[in-house]
């Protein structure tokens, strides 16, 4: 459990805490119920590491979840190219910390206002806010855009312009259920499919042609 994740419930920690201590004044089942809840939240906010596979041919899913979707899609905002868009769901039990899929530095990192439409939703892409990450190294650029969902409202960004980051190094934290996507090069042999589960960080979501 990394401290710096749980921090970013502290607030909520707290709000709980103190129902939890107020109810129990009243009854203990409102002692438990709000203790469950400061639990589940903990749950929630779970950080576990992960190992990044070394060879650089290899991407990494940038979040937990199910694949949702695998399309070529244009990515206007940073590449202005013909991609293959990977599209993760995050349930309210995923880890929903956000790692980078490749070595690489931050060369782009955008806030865009928007919806808070469910995030299995095939518009939310283009209507929710989100916020549109891209890394760089010598064999490609990938970006990355972490989008709110009906229940998400915040994106947490931990990581800066200019950051170089190791694959699986986390970047940041969508708070409760959302999407995060994956744009990837058409060159890229995609290795997972439309209902597989993946672990952001460690599972192997794409290979690069050998240089």
């Amino acid at each position: 459990m990394r401290f710096k994740t749980l921090s970013e419930a502290r607030w909520i920690l707290l709000f709980f805490a103190v129902l939890a201590v107020a109810g129990a004044a009243f009854s203990a089942w409102l002692w438990w119920f709000f203790f469950l809840l400061f639990l589940f939240t903990v749950a929630f906010f779970r950080d576990p590491e992960r190992m990044a596979p070394p060879d650089p041919n290899l991407i990494v899913a940038a979040a937990d979840g199910t694949v949702m979707d695998i399309v070529e899609s244009d990515e206007n905002q940073v590449l202005k190219t013909r991609t293959r868009r990977v599209g993760i769901f995050l349930s309210i039990f995923d880890v929903h910390t956000n790692r980078a899929p490749i070595d690489g530095r931050v060369i782009y990192r955008q806030h865009q206002a928007g919806l808070c439409l469910d995030a299995r939703r095939a518009d939310c892409s283009e209507k929710n806010e989100s916020l549109t990450w891209a890394f760089e190294n010598p064999r490609v650029t990938i970006v990355v855009r972490q989008i709110t969902g009906a229940i998400a409202r915040r994106i947490v960004a931990w990581a800066q312009m200019g950051d170089e980051l190791k694959k699986g190094e986390r970047f940041g934290m969508i708070r409760f259920g959302s999407r995060t996507e994956l744009y990837l090069p058409l060159n890229a042999e995609v290795l997972v499919k439309t209902g597989d589960h993946v672990l952001g960080g460690s599972t192997i979501i794409a290979r690069l042609p050998d240089s």
